[in-house]
């Protein structure tokens, strides 16, 4: 059945290939044009799990607290301290340039020129204040003695100043959707758009550091919209990568075929591949982010890769003297079922990644699919077709031929994996790698290894404006926020107050939290104030007045409570966010908050920077078995209905199995942790590595069926399919390799491990699988001859 189903499909093709080429070309012209739209996208809420408990937590509380979308800016004076004219003329253009920025919550902006940035003392009369710039400040000698005292008794040293004077803070919250601009708007249309994080961190670049970063001044910016346009700009290398890989990959499938047609036309259809996946992206209303970005780059290796398989299978046909129509014809009915099913395997392999709930893995998920779902039409369809026009020379020919009879001593010598006294050596071997490998996968670690940020090199801008604003100031960006929930006026009530201030004291002597800060401790500093500041007094009052006193000078713009003192954050300084130091102090705040709830107080994780990388952590670790077991799933379910044999699936499993251990144990050794741009490799790895397995076996399942000896079968499955499993998996592995040289650590590290998973998924499949083969297979099959034999292409010379 399935055999007349394939053989109505090839007549239809080439009975009218004229009319296939055109519909090819139209969709091509109209995916293209639509691909010109397409924009990069890096949506905060795109990066973090949003149906994760502590992500509720945060965006029900965000607007009355902040959160992880904020940005700092510090503003350093490189010659001298922060008490210069020019120096407080540049801090206030930084401050109201920001002020202006669309996207900017701007009653969140804080700096010492902010109204809200106030200085408190006690005096003879009782408390005397007020803002720590006066509205009457001048920048002479007089004034800038006068904020230099008002900034030392406002505690905000180590926060908006740095520890040693030398540079001051100006910090703000983001908004989610900004207003859109009157002259844009339109009747009946939205009055609010998501904001540009990209424009964002492109104006920060542009209106604030070079604006005002000189000789003198030095501007520091930090804050994940800035994170993220540094990462889209070094997104951008990418391009330069898809140019030197479509150069490797020309010579190496050149020198593959020695053809310059047969070298355009896989190139080709890979092309048209890319341009009708990102056509499809912007025709379902996705974007491109810089994980993403890569996806394009790994669609056109892998169609490369199986349109080396096309042009293999049509070069051993014409070599054996048929027209090249025929030739095209017989490779699109033998590579429609094992490229269909391999291509498929990759479709499903990535379409797993949309059990993980974080939009960028989703949509890279939705990229990636249907890409490889592409490349079924292109590489399958369209390339045979084409083919099937080509006129190949007799020297051609006879080139094919003699690469041929070249190979077959090759293929004779490794054929021995499939023997049964080599297969026992492999299958130990490989018993004991999986076993090292295994011990080795327990230890990785899940989240970030490194300080700073994760997606960049140490030595980046960013970083190293990340450095020296936790250097030179007490705060951190990796701040942990516990949300402590109550009832209305709760601040008033010592009971409460003191259970906060015993969550904090304990959490505040866990390893890894460098400070903290809670409205209980604030009121302990002013109830002590109101003593003569006496710091014997520096305790919490316990009654309602006193309490009701000590809170009172406490606004809700300092983040410590809401407007009516039902929620009260507890802040936690990190001292980095590593997924060691996260997993240590996430634990205790639970261990914590189990033993202080109760009808009263609840205390609730998590907002801050750190608590979306605590959740992050917590995604990436809950969908890794699954989405384990749901690739292996598909993978398994779709070998098995091409097989037909519980056998031959397994033959394609185990090996892959195993890579994926062992490349599992080589991010341990390399300390690469499992994040959300390392957890889809593991995806892509067996999605793109079964293809390997599937093509040769595809070769031997037929002739094992008909009694062939397992080291025969094995030996003509390379001499038809071995050069094309060779050439891509050495392919792949070169395309991605270049990623190593990028900007961004994150795709380095990509790199590295589909390098390894590409290569070695290879290997397995040369060697391991032809191994399990000869241990799956009866002996009664295995009896073989002591020279196996292969039909050669006709006119090969079979002496050699």
């Amino acid at each position: 059945m399935l055999e007349k189903w394939i053989q109505a499909i090839q007549v239809a093709l080439f009975r009218h290939r004229p009319v296939v080429l055109a519909l090819f070309a139209l969709a091509t012209v109209a995916l293209g044009y639509s691909a010109t739209s397409l924009r990069m996208d890096a949506a905060f809420t795109k990066n973090i799990p949003l149906n994760h408990p502590y992500m509720q937590t945060y965006m029900e509380h965000r607007e009355q607290f902040g959160g992880a979308n904020s940005i700092m800016v510090a503003v350093q004076h490189k010659n001298g301290d922060i008490f210069d004219p020019k120096f407080f003329e540049v801090l206030r253009q930084v401050h109201d340039q920001l002020f202006f920025i669309p996207g900017v919550d701007r009653t969140q902006v804080k700096s010492l020129y902010s109204p809200s940035t106030r200085f408190t003392e006690v005096v003879e009369d009782g408390f005397r204040g007020g803002p720590v710039i006066p509205a009457d400040f001048r920048a002479d000698a007089q004034g800038l003695a006068q904020v230099r005292a008002n900034v030392e008794k406002a505690g905000i040293i180590g926060r908006l100043v740095s520890d040693d004077f030398n540079a001051a803070m100006v910090t703000a919250q983001l908004l989610d959707w900004v207003p859109v601009p009157d002259e844009e708007q339109v009747e009946g249309g939205p009055t609010t758009r998501p904001m540009d994080v990209l424009g964002f961190a492109s104006q920060l670049e542009q209106e604030i550091r070079t604006q005002y970063q000189d000789e003198d001044i030095q501007i520091h910016i930090i804050g994940f919209a800035k994170m993220a346009g540094d990462v889209a700009d070094g997104a951008r290398d990418v391009l330069l990568f898809f140019l030197v890989a479509i150069a490797i990959t020309a010579v190496m499938v050149y020198a593959f075929c020695r053809s310059v047609l047969m070298t355009l036309l896989p190139l080709a259809c890979s092309l048209v591949a890319v341009v009708w996946q990102l056509g499809g992206l912007t025709v379902l209303g996705f974007g491109l982010d810089p994980m993403s970005i890569l996806v394009p780059f790994l669609v056109f290796a892998i169609g490369v890769s199986h349109g080396v398989q096309m042009i293999n299978a049509i070069g051993h046909k014409v070599a054996e003297g048929v027209s090249a129509k025929v030739a095209a014809e017989a490779a699109f009915r033998a590579l429609l079922i094992p490229g269909g099913v391999a291509l498929l395997s990759d479709t499903v392999g990535f379409m797993t990644l949309l059990a993980i709930d974080i939009g960028i893995i989703r949509e890279l998920a939705i990229t990636a699919s249907l890409g490889v779902a592409v490349i079924i039409l292109t590489n399958l369809v369209l390339l045979p077709v084409l083919l099937s026009y080509a006129h190949f020379s007799e020297g051609y020919l006879d080139k094919l031929r003699s690469s041929h009879a070249r190979t077959m001593p090759i293929w004779r010598k490794v054929s021995g994996f499939a023997s049964a006294k080599t297969a026992r050596v492999v299958l130990a071997v490989t018993a004991v790698l999986f076993v090292l490998g295994a011990m080795q996968a327990q230890t990785m670690k899940i989240g970030d290894l490194h300080a700073g940020a994760p997606s960049l090199k140490e030595s980046s801008v960013y970083n190293q404006d990340t450095f020296f604003i936790t250097d030179n100031f007490s705060i951190t960006t990796d701040v942990l926020t516990v949300i402590v929930e109550t009832f209305p006026e709760a601040c008033t009530y010592h009971r409460v107050m003191d259970r906060i201030d015993q969550f904090q004291w304990r959490m505040t002597n866990v390893a890894g939290v460098q400070s903290s800060a809670s409205l209980s401790s604030v009121s302990k500093m002013v109830n002590g104030g109101y003593n003569e500041g006496n710091p014997k007094w520096r305790v919490l009052p316990r009654t309602t007045a006193t309490l009701v006193q000590a809170t009172s000078r406490i606004p809700t713009s300092s983040g410590l409570l809401n407007g009516n003192c039902s929620v009260m954050p507890v802040y936690l300084f990190l001292q980095d966010h590593k997924a060691e130091t996260l997993d240590t102090v996430v634990a205790a705040v639970k261990a914590e908050a189990e033993r202080f709830n109760n009808d009263d107080v609840t205390f609730r994780l998590a907002s801050g920077p750190a608590g979306v990388m605590a959740a992050t952590n917590e995604a990436v670790a809950a969908a890794q078995t699954p989405m384990m077991l749901y690739v292996y799933g598909a993978v398994f379910l779709l070998c098995l209905i091409s097989f037909r044999s519980l056998r031959a699936t397994l033959a394609v499993i185990l090996p892959l199995y195993v890579v994926s251990t062992l490349a599992q144990a080589l991010m341990t050794q390399l300390q690469i942790g499992l994040t959300v741009s390392t957890l889809p490799v593991i995806a892509l790895g067996v999605g793109i590595g079964v293809d390997y397995g599937i093509y040769i076996l595809s070769t031997m399942s037929p002739l094992l069926r008909k009694g062939v000896p397992v080291q025969e079968a094995y030996l003509q499955a390379l001499c038809e399919r071995g050069n094309a499993v060779i050439f891509t998996g050495i392919t792949l592995a070169v395309g991605v390799s270049t990623w190593v040289f990028s900007s961004l650590k994150f795709q380095m590290d990509m790199g590295v491990l589909l390098t390894f998973m590409f290569l070695v998924n290879m290997i397995a499949a040369v060697v391991v699988l032809p191994a399990l083969v000869n241990l799956f297979w009866s002996r009664a099959k295995q009896q073989q001859s002591p020279e196996p034999k292969v039909d050669l292409p006709s006119g090969t010379d079979k002496a050699a």
